[in-house]
């Protein structure tokens, strides 16, 4: 098995292509150790020390380290990767779900055309590219002209997320929706 590796403009991620499928469909941002119950795969991943965070995409995985320093522990995660997918054993624990789109959006009922635009540009534009980079952006909500995103992997904590967030997705916005006049991070 050969697994792939992709920097992120974020340091303290990498991204990890292991030829095959992770969720197919959807995404799950385990934050911390205690997330790592919802799959085996992070499990494994959080036993390496270093591991802070882990981002299972379609067909990746992001990795951010702690305190460490990526030539002791990328070794250790390639490892882990490889174990877990020659073992057979399932990305998700029995029962979990992966994130598809966030359940609790909040929008006026009277903004559903304008939302529907924003998801459309954010889904055809934003979420293909941020992915490229081991993230995601997913919809939260619309009020008052602000758009809401959550940024996942990559995306959280990355010192170029805010200049991608303001430059890149709120003038993109802008210019297609003209009832948008700022986007935030939630």
């Amino acid at each position: 098995m050969f697994i792939q590796t992709e920097t992120t403009p974020n340091p303290a991620t990498l991204k990890f292509l292991p030829g095959r499928s992770v969720l197919g469909e959807g995404t799950l941002d385990l934050r911390s150790h205690d997330d790592a119950d919802l799959s085996p795969l992070a499990q494994r991943l959080f036993d390496v020390r270093g591991v802070a965070a882990v981002f299972l995409g379609s067909d990746f995985v992001t990795v951010t380290k702690a305190e460490a320093e990526w030539p002791q522990i990328k070794p250790a995660i390639l490892g882990a990767i490889m174990e877990h997918f020659m073992s057979g054993a399932p990305v998700l624990s029995d029962g979990v779900k992966p994130e598809v789109a966030d359940a609790d959006e909040f929008y006026e009922a009277k903004d559903a055309e304008i939302v529907a635009t924003i998801k459309e540009l954010l889904d055809t534009r934003v979420r293909p590219a941020v992915a490229n980079d081991g993230g995601d952006i997913t919809f939260r909500g619309f009020k008052d002209g602000i758009v809401f995103l959550n940024m996942k992997g990559s995306c959280s904590g990355c010192p170029s997320s805010t200049a991608t967030l303001k430059n890149g997705i709120e003038n993109l916005l802008k210019h297609f929706v003209p009832e948008v006049t700022e986007v935030q991070a939630v």
